[in-house]
This record gives C-alpha cells, sequence and structure tokens, in this order.
C-alpha cells in the first residue's frame, strides 16, 4: 500500500531498496575520465563527436584549452558508467594547462594524422607529458593506446616501428581510425573503459586486502579496560 504523506518509515525504506535491487533497477554508476591528446588537426574533435554524439562535420573549430562530452554507457546488468572524454587542445600555448586538463583522467587516447606523418613524431612527447603530469592513483601508468587517424583516406604511412614503439612503451594497443568512416572509434573506447574498469576494481581490492592493523596483547587488555564501566 502507497504511503499517502510520502513520509516513509525505516523499514519501508529498507524494503523499498531491497525491490530496487532484486529486480536490478538500481545501478551502480562510475564516472570515468578519458582525455584525447595529440597535435592540433589531427581530428581529436572528430573522433570524440563520432563516438559520443554519432555524427560526422568537417565544419569543425579548433578547440581552445580543452572540452568534453559526455557518453553513459549501460555496461552490465548492475553498472551504468559515465564517460567524460576531453578533448585537449594540440597547441603549444596550452602546455602551461596541460596538468589541470588531465587531472584525475583514468584513460588516455593519443591521435596522430595518417595524412601527416610528421604528427607520430609527436606522439612520444605527449606520452611522456602525460605520464610525467598523471598516475593512477596506485601510482602505476593510466592505459593508453594511439590512434593513427584518417584511415579512410591513406593507410601505407602507418609507422613501421609503431609496433615496437608500442611494445617498448608499454601501450595498450594501437589502432586505424577515421572518424568520417566509423572505424574502430567504439572498439577504442571499449578498450579503454575495459581497462578503467579493470583497474578500478583492482585498486578497490587491494584496499580491501591490505595487510591488517594487528594489535598487541598489551594493546588489547588496554582497549579492554579501557571499556569498563566506572
Amino acid at each position: 500500500m502507497m504511503n499517502m504523506n510520502n513520509v516513509f518509515t525505516r523499514g519501508e525504506l529498507i524494503k523499498i531498496q531491497e525491490t530496487i535491487k532484486n529486480n536490478k533497477l538500481y545501478k551502480q554508476e562510475l564516472n570515468f575520465k578519458i582525455i584525447v591528446i595529440g597535435d592540433y588537426g589531427v581530428g581529436k574533435t572528430s573522433i570524440i563527436r563520432r563516438y559520443t554524439e554519432g555524427e560526422f562535420s568537417t565544419d569543425y573549430r579548433i578547440t581552445i584549452g580543452a572540452d568534453f562530452a559526455i557518453k553513459t554507457i549501460e555496461w552490465d546488468e548492475g553498472t551504468r558508467i559515465n564517460l567524460h572524454v576531453w578533448d585537449i587542445a594540440g597547441h603549444e600555448r596550452f602546455g602551461s594547462l596541460l596538468s589541470v586538463f588531465f587531472r584525475h583522467a583514468v584513460a588516455a587516447a593519443i591521435v596522430f594524422d595518417l595524412t601527416r606523418p610528421d604528427t607520430f613524431k609527436s606522439v612520444d612527447k605527449w606520452l611522456i607529458d602525460l605520464r610525467r603530469k598523471i598516475q593512477a592513483p596506485d601510482g602505476q601508468a593510466i592505459p593508453v593506446v594511439i590512434l593513427a587517424n584518417k584511415g579512410d583516406i591513406i593507410v601505407k604511412t602507418v609507422p613501421q616501428e609503431i609496433d615496437e614503439y608500442c611494445k617498448l612503451n608499454n601501450i595498450l594497443a594501437w589502432y586505424i581510425t577515421s572518424a568520417k568512416n566509423n572505424m574502430n572509434i567504439d572498439e577504442v573506447m571499449i578498450r579503454l573503459t575495459n581497462a578503467a574498469v579493470k583497474n578500478h576494481y583492482g585498486l578497490q581490492c587491494s584496499l580491501i586486502t591490505e595487510e591488517p592493523i594487528r594489535l598487541s596483547d598489551n594493546t588489547l587488555n588496554n582497549t579492554q579496560e579501557g571499556r569498563k564501566c566506572c
């Protein structure tokens, strides 16, 4: 029977919560920040818009500082993930702000442009800067992928050394992408989100399983004496 006064007892609230949980009407919500970095004009904004809005346009203005978009994913029966995908400007004049823009990121994509092979040379600079400025809460490097973008135009300019570079620098994966043709965009974000989820629960587990504090017999005796009523 519905409480017409909209005032619920503690018991009623517990029953409501149990009903929601048992019927899978409640989901844990996780908020993850993913940053997309790379030189200006490599297609970062197009990639983000394709992923979050499902659209592509050639009429994008240069990003000033940073921008972001949000996409909500029903990850599994009990988890909803809100992805905050940040578009970080590639111009050097915004370099002093990178520490602020990178803050709280759990994963990153570094983008270069296959039609401008020199942009691959900047990947190392972006990676070094990223790892210098941000780490996961457990001190490890956050997951990173490399995107060889504009694969709808050309693929023969993929650097031959990219496999070795990724192996040497602990890169999660690299992809040929195209925001125009929606090539590998979802796959990239799923890969990064999966890594972020794994790290999130791994950190929670490590916090729970830390070595417990052991009290000496004297400490226990003093504690018990302190609890005695006078």
